[in-house]
């Protein structure tokens, strides 16, 4: 394994939020792990590595007013889920987003994720 690069804990996710892509409007896949500057992605399709998506995450009232963030997060990592073989998990690392949808994701990581050592 590679040397620790990530400058915040992640988290376990504890809730079954989807990640859609804000172009095409298709879930691309569900949180797993979270902090406020990447997160982990359960999806059932693959992701080239290093590919910049243009990303929303549907909101409750409980974070903010707004419905939704939007946000830019390119696919640091992907491989094949070793659970199941047809699903992947992918890290994705957050490369752009706006000062106040940074505050609400990172009251996303508060509500819903878990402490947890490493992916």
């Amino acid at each position: 394994m590679g040397i620790e690069r990530r400058n915040s804990n992640r988290r376990k996710f504890g809730y079954y939020m989807p990640v859609i892509d804000n172009n095409t409007h298709e879930t691309i896949g569900y949180l797993s792990n979270i902090s406020t500057g990447g997160f982990k992605l359960e999806s059932q399709k693959s992701l080239v590595t290093n590919t910049v998506y243009h990303l929303r995450l549907n909101l409750t009232s409980e974070f903010s007013k707004k419905s939704f963030i939007v946000f830019y997060a390119k696919v640091a990592w992907s491989q094949p889920d070793p659970i199941s073989p047809y699903e992947f998990v992918h890290g994705f690392q957050i490369v752009s987003i706006s000062p106040e949808e940074q505050m609400i994701f990172e009251r996303i990581v508060e509500k819903y994720g878990e402490p947890v050592s490493k992916w």
